[in-house]
């Protein structure tokens, strides 16, 4: 299951490199950190399905908006909308 996840990333990140422009790439960026740890930490639980990869994101996205100034929040909150929607398609 996981390794569906990162190749979704990696498909989804190779376009944002091809065609994104420098907002979609500082998102990309962003995001692909937190979901690196959060793979690593579903790694090591039972539950590795697409809600608990959702809840753990969630729960980094929480902590982004903390980080982040509100437009660039939204530019990751969007990223990860995007890579969601392939992930479970």
């Amino acid at each position: 299951m996981l390794e569906k996840y990162e190749q979704a990333l990696q498909h989804w990140l190779a376009e944002i490199v091809a065609n994104g422009d420098d907002d979609a790439l500082f998102a990309s960026g962003y995001l692909q950190g937190h979901f690196a740890v959060v793979l690593a930490e579903l790694e090591t639980e039972t539950e590795q399905g697409a809600d608990a990869l959702a809840t753990k994101m969630n729960d980094c996205l929480k902590q982004a908006a903390k980080e982040l100034e509100d437009p660039d929040y939204r530019l990751v909150e969007h990223a990860w909308l995007e890579l969601q929607t392939r992930i479970v398609s």
